[in-house]
């Protein structure tokens, strides 16, 4: 156990790169798992992200010769698999906490979370995550996002157009509202962003750092997500000034209130209504950014999240 008032070691893997990034800015040293080919899951410092001197590699064949102080999971994989064949037997018994991205993708309100160990801290990033798994014998807990943009970008809205972030929609299904994009694209101009946008007609990539400036110019940010835990990105938009469009469903309806700093329906013809009103209206839309903007300082900021998270890993560690 590192020295009281010291840095923790905190081993982890590099699953959602910019929910990583933010995680980061908690002080203690984050070690990633890297392997020769930066495989999935095991990529260590990549990307274009500006990774911070605590934050380092550590390589498969050489993790059960180094010390930490916390094991830090974020998929079933490496909870069920990779912490046997990586991890010693004493580095199996540290303190260890598993962070639980998404709600159930099985059953939504039955399945049984596969960790179930009293001796496992289970973290889930939305309230509405956490009400929707079966926990188990976990002690459990929620860390609500914390959002730093990664440059600085404030809303302008002159493209008359809204802008829907979702990588790979187009192989992902109705969860992720390929069907839903499509037929809103159809009555409203949207820009798509995110891998593989290309082949659904869309803009394609755009880099971590440069998302937020090009967001920005965007009259609304639109979210056609039916089922999955708070979108990073829907709170990116917000710190930037876009009013947010999206489905009334999981954690989004505590977030935005219509009218106020968005709007939320489960009715596609509604949001459809709502944005051309958008298009026709750049002060209303001004008005509700200016309001997300603040639900997201207020919300998910940066010094709450860090302080979540240094209380999470002092409980374990204690």
């Amino acid at each position: 156990m590192a020295n009281a008032g010291k840095p923790l070691r905190i081993l982890t893997w590099h699953v959602h790169g910019n929910y990583l990034y933010y995680l980061t800015q908690v002080p203690h040293d984050f070690y990633l798992v890297v392997d020769d080919d930066r495989s999935t899951h095991h990529s260590g410092r990549s990307g274009t992200l500006p990774w911070g001197p605590n934050v380092h590699e550590a390589h498969v064949d050489r993790i059960r010769e180094m010390a930490f102080d916390c094991i830090l999971f974020q998929s079933r994989q490496a909870f069920e698999g990779e912490q046997f064949r990586l991890l010693s037997p004493a580095q199996q018994r540290l303190p260890r906490i598993y962070l639980e991205h998404d709600p159930p993708q099985e059953h939504p309100t039955n399945t049984r979370h596969w960790v179930n160990d009293r001796n496992v801290l289970l973290v889930h990033c939305t309230p509405f995550n956490a009400l929707m798994w079966d926990s188990g014998d976990s002690p459990t807990r929620v860390i609500e996002h914390g959002v730093k943009l990664l440059e600085p970008a404030r809303y302008s809205g002159e493209t008359e157009r809204g802008v829907v972030v979702v990588n790979n929609i187009g192989k992902r299904g109705r969860r992720l509202g390929a069907d839903l994009y499509a037929e809103v694209a159809r009555e409203v101009p949207l820009t798509l962003v995110g891998m593989g946008a290309e082949q659904v007609g869309g803009h394609g990539e755009v880099g971590n750092a440069q998302l937020p400036g090009f967001m920005a110019k965007h009259r609304f940010f639109f979210n056609p997500i039916r089922y999955t835990s708070l979108g990073l990105s829907i709170i990116e938009a917000m710190m930037v000034g876009l009013p947010i469009v999206g489905l009334a469903t999981t954690e989004l309806v505590t977030v935005i209130r219509n009218g106020d700093n968005g709007f939320i329906d489960t009715r596609p013809e509604r949001l459809v209504e709502a944005m051309q009103q958008l298009l026709k209206d750049p002060a209303l839309a001004r008005e509700l950014g200016d309001a997300a903007r603040r639900t997201a300082e207020e919300r998910f900021n940066m010094p709450r999240f860090v302080a979540d998270w240094l209380d999470a890993v002092n409980y374990v560690t204690s």
